[in-house]
């Protein structure tokens, strides 16, 4: 088996896989197919992903981070995607089936999935052969796409795989409860995010009558797949569901990135999804979503040792949405 693999940093939460691993897991999971390439794909900040070609297909094999590995919130990310697979039924060929899954730890101390390979490349790779004027196509995709995946409805709160919160308030207090334990961890001032949490704990009144549809989590240009030899961005599909969860639509990170740089092509988005709602409390709770996305961001920045200095303040700093919030 020849097998390509991407040198990383020593602290980076992707880890390679052995051939001696990968041929294992093709064995328990692929039986009668032989390995012939396993190319490490250089996708995404958590799992570790190979496209394997064996000699009568090709699939993709994605391993989570070691659950003893510091930092990972994450936890149940794959177990999570593999709950999420039903629920996303509805559209169709555009997300990966899943083949095989395997949360024993016995072959590797890692979970994994196998699954189908999706047609296309990345989205940010065929979305730079056009003019940023036929973006709008894109956008407008992804709309639909997104009202497609909001329209499926749960009945609690909280990742798919172990919604345990009854009220949307609930998730979003454990979730911001979370982000402080992983401010601290990373040695982050986590003062600004328990201000967050306490605001939703004392408004949970604007919260509670939010009623749980399914979000993707980090649905955007870099977890979709575009055809590259169309005439325009078209779609062939979607990946990455392990931050799959129950919540309120309007905080997802589609809707979030969405409603970012108006008056551009991204407008387009709203064509195919619909309107925003305007009124004082879906403004109020935009901008807790708003935070929750800065919050994960930071994060995001110190775990990947990129210099604050240099990214603008926009991406990472919580203080006007605070200030917004909490009126000081």
């Amino acid at each position: 088996m020849q097998l390509t693999s991407i040198k990383r940093e020593a602290a980076a939460f992707q880890r390679p896989l052995s051939a001696g691993q990968i041929e294992a897991i093709c064995a328990r999971t692929l039986p009668g197919g032989t390995v012939l390439r396993a190319e490490e794909l250089g996708l995404g900040t958590f799992n570790t992903t190979y496209r394997l070609d064996l000699d009568d297909r090709s699939v993709v094999l994605r391993v989570a981070p070691s659950p003893t590995t510091a930092g990972v919130e994450h936890t149940i990310g794959l177990r999570n995607e593999y709950a999420a697979a039903p629920y996303l039924a509805g559209l169709g060929d555009l997300v990966p089936s899943i083949i095989a899954a395997d949360f024993t730890r016995e072959l590797v101390d890692r979970d994994y999935l196998v699954q189908t390979l999706l047609p296309g490349r990345p989205a940010p790779e065929v979305l730079a052969r056009f003019p940023r004027a036929r973006w709008a196509v894109f956008y407008r995709q992804l709309g639909t796409i997104t009202r497609r995946i909001h329209a499926v409805r749960g009945t609690s709160f909280g990742p798919v795989a172990d919604p345990r919160s009854a009220t949307w308030s609930a998730a979003l207090v454990e979730h911001f409860a979370s982000e402080v334990h992983l401010y601290r961890e990373a040695g982050l001032d986590a003062t600004a995010v328990e201000v967050v949490g306490g605001f939703v704990a004392a408004r949970a009144d604007l919260f509670d009558a939010v009623e749980p549809r399914l979000l993707h989590g980090d649905l955007w240009h870099v977890n979709l797949l575009l055809d590259p030899d169309a005439p325009e961005p078209t779609i062939t599909g979607l990946i990455d569901t392990d931050r799959a969860s129950w919540g309120d639509p309007w905080a997802d990170w589609t809707i979030t990135m969405a409603r970012k740089r108006p008056g551009t092509e991204r407008d387009a988005f709203w064509q195919g999804y619909g309107a925003q709602p305007s009124d004082p409390d879906s403004i109020t709770r935009q901008l807790v979503y708003d935070a929750r996305g800065l919050i994960d961001s930071r994060l995001d920045i110190h775990r990947r040792g990129l210099d604050l200095d240099e990214i603008p303040r926009q991406f990472w700093d919580l203080a006007p949405l605070v200030r917004a919030l909490t009126g000081r």
